[in-house]
């Protein structure tokens, strides 16, 4: 049934002109004319049976290169199409489905697909937009190679596109202050903790039988050997201030979309000197997978969004609950003296304070004067504090993050 309602103009035409080529030669006795309605009859219907077999015999992969891309760059998509069965398929019309943020639905047209046969093609996609976006499922449009039938079929898969904030090369910088946990924290921790909390594994070929767990080894009957010591990690807050009042602008270079990209930039450039990150945004904090490597904080910036809160309370309170971090940036948009006295008390005696603060008076020409008395609070409280105006790259300014010495 479902292959008959498939049936295009031209398959109708032949099936009502075989129904009355099939009725005259019932009427006349003409065995020739019969025998041709039969073959009109015959052609649409399996036609329409074949079809409607072929749903069950493509089969689709899709694969993004890459599938992870700043906002505004590029990735291919490559869809392949294989026909599983020993006949070969009619024309195919391909589309893909996508958001509109990826531009319009890539459409193709397969002539003919052999017997066992595969066919590939391939797009392009962007966006200047940050988020994950869904691509697919794909349809295809199945036609017989006489144009009797034509059947629209979906697949289920989809995939997702990741469009992660744009990333600045930023410069390596020193910055002072002790982090928690470095140098050899480590390994004064585990000599405090005794031999009995050192964890062992079994002994291998070629380890040095000084680091023999002899404790361990009476206990499990099985030589053991102490685990490698293994740098503390240092760890850092990252804050990013998504209060909708506190920006300005919209789209792609709005005073949001800038500190988000100032976020991203930041964490990922201190992710790679090997610092452990916690993010936190005026919501409280978010959750990174494996401990803020930069390829967690990324996904999760690409999906933050503006707020409706009107204070950097909860953000402020989430930093003041961490422990053990040695460095607090802080991205920001406006602020008023209040919210900049909650933040500047959270730097102390070995805490190192970095602000980048948004100019958004440079986005929407308003004057205000926030911005001056929000950096005089947080100079004085021994923050580092880095004006980000518009237009301006992080990069340019991100060297005054070691100029200044924190205030004990």
């Amino acid at each position: 049934m479902t292959g008959l309602k498939a049936l295009t103009s031209r398959g109708r035409s032949f099936l009502a002109s075989g129904a009355a080529a099939l009725l005259c030669a019932l009427i006349l006795g003409e065995q020739d004319l019969l025998r041709i309605a039969v073959l009109v009859v015959a052609m649409p219907l399996i036609s329409a049976m074949v079809v409607a077999r072929t749903r069950y015999r493509l089969t689709c992969a899709r694969r993004l290169d890459p599938a992870r891309v700043e906002a505004g760059a590029g990735s291919t998509v490559t869809l392949r199409l294989e026909n599983v069965t020993r006949l070969p398929t009619g024309l195919l019309l391909v589309e893909d489905n996508l958001q509109y943020a990826l531009g319009t639905r890539p459409r193709f047209v397969l002539d003919r697909v052999e017997a066992r046969g595969i066919r590939e093609v391939d797009y392009k996609v962007h966006s200047d937009l940050r988020g994950r976006y869904p691509i697919g499922p794909l349809s295809v449009r199945i036609a017989d190679p006489f144009g009797m039938v034509e059947l629209n079929r979906s697949f289920t898969i989809t995939d997702t596109l990741v469009v992660v904030p744009q990333v600045v090369a930023l410069p390596h910088v020193r910055l002072s202050g002790e982090w928690s946990g470095g140098g050899d924290s480590r390994s004064r921790s585990v000599a405090a903790a005794g031999d009995d909390d050192v964890a062992p594994r079994e002994y291998r070929l070629g380890d040095d039988l000084r680091r023999v767990h002899w404790r361990s080894t009476a206990r499990r009957g099985e030589l053991m050997v102490r685990r490698e010591e293994q740098q503390w990690q240092s760890r850092g807050a990252l804050l990013l201030d998504t209060r909708r009042h506190a920006h300005r602008g919209d789209g792609p270079r709005s005073s949001f979309e800038v500190a988000v990209s100032a976020a991203a930039s930041i964490g990922v450039h201190l992710a790679h000197e090997g610092l452990g990150l916690r993010l936190v945004t005026d919501q409280g904090p978010e959750r990174l997978a494996d401990g803020g490597l930069a390829w967690s904080l990324l996904d999760t910036l690409s999906v933050v969004r503006q707020s409706s809160a009107r204070s950097l309370e909860h953000g402020v309170g989430a930093l003041r609950q961490g422990s053990g971090e040695g460095l607090i940036v802080a991205v920001l948009g406006a602020l008023d003296a209040g919210e900049a006295q909650a933040l500047a008390r959270l730097r102390h005696s070995g805490v190192t304070g970095v602000a980048v603060m948004l100019d958004v008076t440079t986005w929407d020409s308003a004057p205000d004067e926030s911005f001056e008395v929000a950096q005089s609070v947080l100079l004085r409280a021994g923050w580092r504090v880095l004006r980000l105006p518009s237009g301006t790259s992080l990069a340019d300014i991100w060297p005054e993050a070691a100029y200044k010495r924190s205030a004990a």
